[in-house]
């Protein structure tokens, strides 16, 4: 019952329709709601003046977003320029130092942007773990990079390494604690890369040129020391056929979809609605379920433009940087879900496939999601909504275990064995959806409120039921199939790609 199963066009085709329909339908509750609280009271904090000739307000609840495009526009722009200027005539001339190159300018640009005092607060964390790494024992690795990483995301600690950087501006923040903790993250893993080499040790100048790398260091995503070194020691810079064509055509695509979010804020408050329970909980159904799951889309969108134009960079300096994170629409499992590729990458080599090994074991999978869920709450800094953000998510990837488990007991697996392959596809698709809208409700609790989350569930599952819930249902289903579709097509291209190289 592989992915590779087919099933009638004109069942896609069908497929396709309801979904269409459905999000139309869903789309213009949404666009209803924000044109009649475009000049509500509540709302007037993240609705504002947006771009004159649309006639319309603008969703600015995302301060970041706003930032990033507004009033630190030019100097993102002037600073990344200025790296891709150095990093072109340095490859030019030098590319042997490139790396040292790329480490220059990135300590000039952190201490012109944050100042001498947080570029040694970076520094005497570089040196604490290069100091631990000389031991060569990853036990001690873990415990010296946790604690490093609790002094910036507990207090009082990092109330304390705050303090000592002086100035304000309304990035500082976002600024010190990404820094930080990508710092931090990266010393880890040049630690347990140190520890696990055989003869000798890297120096703590391989550290300094992987920690300060600017286009990763502020915001990731994290690339783990061994896959960094391994590329800036290249010597050899050329490049692939069309490779360059593709680097234009990605960064087209990502001021695209810059232009493309704020366009559609004008249209859809889906950041500032939610922020009012007693407006939302007005909404239809349809409404609501869409309204919970642009919320889920918009930040996949935020983190793929900003890994994306970071990753355009990346490749201009001929590094292969983790991809952006996959489209969460074509996502209904929990073990693919992410929104930092980086850090996922780094979770699974460091913790979650290190303890979890093949991930076959219910009682060594439990213990490497505990584990590594109890990492990504302290780098995400731990606090209720945290907590009770990882422990679903915990559950759901080892409850899609444990439904594996049981579909693989004897009586069932026989009884898949006697349907044809497209029943056995639908019925998966019936637990797909259900695990799907898992998804959404278990990440909107992060992305928005707990009380947003519980009305969205409350909505959806009881007072919505059964009309509700099993037409939401079946319309997911739909989905799900379609992503199915996708998978199989991608398969088969593989297969046929793979075949000539067999050969």
């Amino acid at each position: 019952m592989g992915v590779k199963t087919m099933l009638p066009s004109h069942e896609l085709g069908f497929y396709a329709l309801v979904v269409t329909c459905a999000v139309l339908y869903s789309g213009s509750g949404i666009f209803e709601a924000s044109r009649d609280s475009m000049n509500r009271k509540a709302f007037r904090d993240g609705i504002k003046p947006g771009w004159h000739y649309f006639g319309r307000k603008m969703d600015v609840a995302d301060f970041e977003w706003v930032m990033w495009f507004t009033s630190f526009r030019n100097v993102i722009i002037f600073t990344l320029s200025g790296h891709i200027l150095f990093a072109k005539v340095c490859s030019m001339t030098v590319p042997q130092h490139r790396a040292v190159v790329y480490m220059l300018y990135g300590m000039l640009a952190v201490l012109g942007s944050m100042g001498l005092t947080y570029l040694m607060i970076i520094l005497s964390h570089c040196l604490i773990l290069y100091s631990v790494a000389l031991a060569k024992q990853k036990w001690l690795c873990y415990v010296a990079g946790l604690c490093c990483l609790a002094s910036i995301k507990l207090e009082p600690f990092s109330s304390w390494q705050s303090g000592f950087v002086t100035g304000a501006f309304d990035l500082q923040d976002v600024l010190f604690y990404g820094g930080s903790g990508f710092t931090i993250m990266r010393c880890m893993s040049f630690a347990l890369e140190s520890s696990e080499r055989k003869e000798g040790i890297f120096s703590i100048f391989d550290l300094l040129k992987y920690n300060f790398y600017l286009p990763f260091f502020f915001f990731g995503p994290v690339m783990t020391f061994d896959q960094f070194h391994t590329q800036v020691s290249t010597r050899d810079l050329r490049r692939k056929d069309d490779e360059m064509k593709n680097i234009r055509v990605h960064a087209l695509l990502h001021v695209g979809a810059i232009i493309a979010v704020d366009i559609f804020f004008h249209f859809f408050y889906i950041l500032t609605l939610p922020s009012d329970l007693k407006f939302v909980n007005r909404l239809s159904d349809w409404a609501l379920a869409g309204l919970a799951y642009s919320n889920l889309v918009y930040d996949w969108v935020k983190a793929a433009v900003m890994f994306g134009v970071i990753n355009t960079i990346a490749r201009l300096d001929h590094l292969d940087p983790p991809q952006p994170p996959k489209c969460i629409t074509m996502l209904y499992v929990f073990a693919e879900t992410h929104f930092d590729r980086g850090i996922n990458d780094w979770l699974c080599k460091y913790v979650y496939d290190h303890i979890g090994e093949n991930h076959d074991n219910v009682i060594k999978e439990l213990m490497a999601t505990i584990a590594t869920f109890a990492v990504t709450t302290l780098w995400l800094g731990p606090c209720e909504i945290v907590y009770i953000w990882s422990v679903f998510n915990c559950f759901g990837l080892n409850f899609e275990l444990w439904v594996q488990k049981f579909f693989q007991w004897e009586p069932l697996s026989k009884l898949e064995a006697k349907m044809s392959a497209a029943t056995s596809r639908r019925i998966r698709a019936v637990f797909g959806a259900a695990n799907f809208w898992a998804i959404v409700l278990y990440n909107i609790l992060a992305l928005n409120s707990l009380e947003f989350a519980l009305l969205v569930t409350k909505r959806l599952l009881v007072t919505g039921f059964p009309v509700s819930t099993l037409s939401i249902w079946f319309i997911t289903y739909c989905g799900v199939q379609l992503i199915k579709e996708r998978e199989r097509i991608l398969a088969m291209e593989e297969e046929k790609s793979d075949k000539p190289k067999a050969e």
